[in-house]
């Protein structure tokens, strides 16, 4: 059975483990400098998801709520970070952290949710079997 939960600061070893399969060339990020990351983005009022299955960390979802003056002040719940473990994938572990996120957008009130994915077919075929529509054209500018 998965379990999707809010991730707490006691699940950092985890996600930095899941983070490091999904990009392997970025540099260490140390527990310290890790924990300070934390803050901050609680700060911001960042939600990080996990699930779980027979109590592994076994996939994540960054939910990162943007406050917004258009739709009547409805906020956007922007999606980030969404990795699945190796070993976990093709398990429901993604659907059941998307429907935790579509859950949470709800109960914040936002008017929708996004993300950008890679561009990948079985991403994008991913994404589209649960509810997402290809809606935009994303771009990105790396520093």
């Amino acid at each position: 059975m998965v379990t999707v939960r809010t991730a707490t600061a006691a699940d950092l070893d985890a996600l930095l483990g899941l983070y490091k399969e999904f990009n392997p060339e970025d540099p260490d990020l140390s527990i310290v400098d890790a924990s300070a990351i934390w803050a901050e983005m609680a700060g911001q009022g960042r939600i990080v998801l996990v699930a779980e299955r027979d109590g592994v960390v076994a996939g994540t979802l960054d939910c990162a709520p943007f406050a917004n003056l258009t739709r009547g002040g409805r906020p956007i719940l922007n999606l980030e970070n969404m990795v699945v473990g190796v070993g976990h994938r093709r398990q429901g572990i993604g659907r059941a952290l998307i429907g935790a996120a579509v859950d949470l957008a709800r109960e914040l009130g936002c008017y929708k949710l996004q993300l950008l994915s890679a561009d990948t077919e079985e991403a994008h075929a991913f994404y589209e079997s649960c509810g997402f529509r290809h809606a935009a054209r994303g771009y990105r500018f790396y520093l």
